[in-house]
This record gives structure tokens, C-alpha cells and sequence, in this order.
């Protein structure tokens, strides 16, 4: 059965079964390898995307969820201005080690500074908790979510 959407802005139609999760679906039918499979019980974020505008864990969410409806994912980020922006101050501060869940991260970060422009440090601990990074760059997480609002707002 096809499922069609709209996939960062384009007419997407995916033959898949619909309780197929949006995450296989984007990477093994439409080979869209930048979201991650982490843990595949909606734990970890390594697979955000966003489902109209929502940041959604795509490996528990079914492509029928998708059906009419608007999926971006992080390869689209850097045709939208706050999805640069948070791109740029990754790259600035060396956030990514083994750089695995942070496609997850900076679609989250991301969602964040749409909603929020100015986050505090609880703002952002809040908004970031459900990302984990195995390596540990919490920290430089945070100063690059800080230094994109500083940007988006110049």
C-alpha cells in the first residue's frame, strides 16, 4: 500500500506496509540514512524527525501516521534557517564525538529554538533530556544550543 507525504518539502509516496516505522521507511525505502536507529523504544533520540513541524521519535511512529502529512528530516536542515544555525554552532564547538545520535540532537535542538529563542540552561536540559549521547558531550551540547540563539537573534 502506498503511503504518500511530503519529505522535506517534496511529494514523497513510500509502498510499505503502513505499520512500517517512519525511521525504515525514510532509510531502507527512500534511503534517507541520515536519522539513526538508536534503541527502538522511542528512548534514546537518535531518531527524531519532525512530523508537521513536531519533533517525533520515528522509530515507534508508523508511516500511516505520515499519510498527508509533512516529514523533515535532518537532511533537510540546512535549508532552514534555525536548522543552520544550530548546524553551524555544532560545527563551532566540536559537539559531535562519535557523532552517532547527533542527528537526533540537533533536530531536538532545533524544535527547541523554534518554540524558544532564548532557552535557559534548564530550557535546554529539559528540552535535550530525552537525547541521550553516549559520549558524554552534554556540555558542548548546551553552549552550541546557546550560541545558535545568540545567532538567530543578530
Amino acid at each position: 500500500m502506498a503511503v504518500n507525504f511530503t519529505l522535506n518539502g517534496k511529494p514523497a509516496s513510500a509502498d510499505v506496509d503502513p505499520s512500517t516505522p517512519i525511521l525504515w521507511t525514510l532509510r531502507d525505502t527512500l534511503g534517507l540514512t541520515g536519522t539513526k536507529f538508536g534503541c527502538g523504544m522511542a528512548l534514546c533520540g537518535a531518531c527524531t524527525v519532525y512530523l508537521n513541524g513536531q519533533a517525533i521519535r520515528s522509530c515507534v511512529t508508523p508511516i500511516s501516521a505520515a499519510e498527508g502529512q509533512q516529514i523533515s528530516t535532518i537532511e533537510a536542515q540546512a535549508t532552514d534557517r534555525v536548522g543552520k544555525a544550530v548546524e553551524d554552532a555544532w560545527v563551532r564547538h566540536d559537539v559531535a564525538q562519535c557523532g552517532y545520535c547527533q542527528s537526533g540532537q540537533i533536530m531536538s535542538a532545533a524544535a527547541l529554538l523554534k518554540s524558544n529563542r532564548t532557552p535557559t540552561d534548564a530550557d535546554i536540559d529539559g528540552a535535550m533530556a530525552g537525547n541521550i549521547c553516549r559520549c558524554g558531550t552534554y556540555a558542548r551540547i548546551r553552549t552550541a544550543i546557546h550560541d545558535a540563539a545568540r545567532s538567530l537573534a543578530s
